[in-house]
């Protein structure tokens, strides 16, 4: 990526997705060019913990709601120390944030950061052809960027691709650090690093657990280092088919039999430590209204969602595992994709959504309790 930040607000800019179609606007944020891949988020809020989650890295974020950045930016909302996405793109970009939090505007906060982004495009019209052709790669161009499009057509096509993509370790802590509990400590969790939101270890610290929060690159022996009662791990960014060693390390806590709980990636490597396959979806689930079913209560909750690919796991029976039988505990109401996986003999459960949703909806943080309840079990 390449930014200039004068005259981002006149700036002519162009977006071209990989199959030739593109979309002439106006930059904003920063001015240059980016490349990623382009996918929509169907949230009406909560636009700054979307900027932040480390698991958008190398994803320009479309935002389907036609307003957007009308609260501005504060200090307090992110989900990580920067902002993540690619790209961003916006209909109708808030011209004065209104709001006794914001402390300055989200198009100073994107030029600040370097994200280079485009508005005044028809936001619908390219969430229909995403959610027809497929989430693909894209290059947003503004300024002195912008060409003629069989040349940036050219360029959008020599990125790299998500499928295949190892990112996890790019957006992950390099050090172990601790999160202490809020009030009484009663547990301590080893949480693995793969891109985790803030949010994350602070709902398990309001529940008086210690979070350790270790490198996506931890072994076993640092994990169980720090004598964890249960073991956590992250969502993340990339190809869930290239993180063997999260693989690796979790099929060591399984075997350990350890309370183990994983969110989004988390719940991708589960899959994979279990012998199942994984996919890239069509157009993936974003947002923070998607339906889920956990189908161990029959309750249906409003859920938060960031990804791309899922989990090939059966929906209409247990499954048999090295480490005991398996069966898929939550699933998307709306196209029946695998949202959970749990095992039947031992403590071990997992979401492709997030509970910790700051921004909401809160309908699945009871999960984080759940994962308390394990780690009573085997404490008992």
């Amino acid at each position: 990526m390449t930014t200039s930040t004068r005259g981002a607000a006149k700036a002519p800019a162009v977006l071209v997705l990989e199959d030739g179609r593109a979309f002439r606007g106006r930059a904003y944020g920063a001015v240059g060019e980016t490349f990623g891949e382009a996918v929509f988020s169907t949230g009406m809020t909560g636009y700054q913990e979307t900027l932040t989650d480390p698991s958008y890295h190398r994803q320009v974020v479309v935002m389907t709601a036609p307003h957007v950045g009308n609260t501005g930016v504060n200090d307090e909302d992110p989900e990580s120390q920067r902002i993540w996405v690619a790209g961003y793109v916006v209909r109708d970009p808030a011209r004065v944030p209104s709001n006794w939090r914001s402390q300055r505007s989200l198009d100073e906060e994107l030029e600040r950061q370097g994200v280079v982004g485009i508005s005044g495009i028809d936001t619908r019209a390219l969430t229909r052809h995403l959610r027809e052709r497929g989430a693909m790669r894209v290059g947003i161009f503004s300024g002195d960027a912008v060409a003629d499009e069989a040349t940036l057509l050219a360029r959008v096509k020599e990125a790299p691709e998500m499928v295949g993509a190892d990112l996890s370790a790019e957006v992950a802590t390099k050090e172990t650090y601790v999160v202490p509990a809020i009030g009484t400590k009663k547990f301590t969790v080893a949480a693995i690093d793969l891109g985790i939101k803030g949010m994350t270890p602070h709902r398990m610290a309001e529940r008086g657990i210690e979070v350790h929060v270790l490198p996506a690159t931890a072994t076993l022996d640092e994990v169980y280092a720090v004598e964890p009662d249960g073991v956590f791990f992250s969502n993340g960014p990339g190809d869930p088919a290239t993180a063997d060693h999260p693989v690796s390390v979790m099929q060591g806590v399984l075997e350990r039999k350890t309370p183990l709980f994983g969110i989004c990636f988390g719940n991708q490597i589960l899959g994979r430590a279990l012998g199942f396959g994984t996919y890239k979806l069509k157009y993936g689930h974003r947002g923070i209204n998607q339906p889920v079913q956990d189908r161990t209560t029959g309750k249906v909750e409003v859920t938060a969602h960031n990804h791309g690919f899922a989990v090939d796991a059966p929906l209409d029976k247990v499954s048999d595992t090295k480490f005991g039988r398996a069966e898929v505990s939550h699933v998307c109401l709306n196209d029946q994709v695998v949202e959970g996986l749990q095992l039947l003999d031992q403590p071990a459960f997992s979401v492709q959504y997030h509970p910790e949703a700051a921004a909401g909806p809160h309908d699945a943080a009871y999960l984080f309790d759940r994962f308390v309840s394990l780690m009573e079990g085997q404490r008992a």
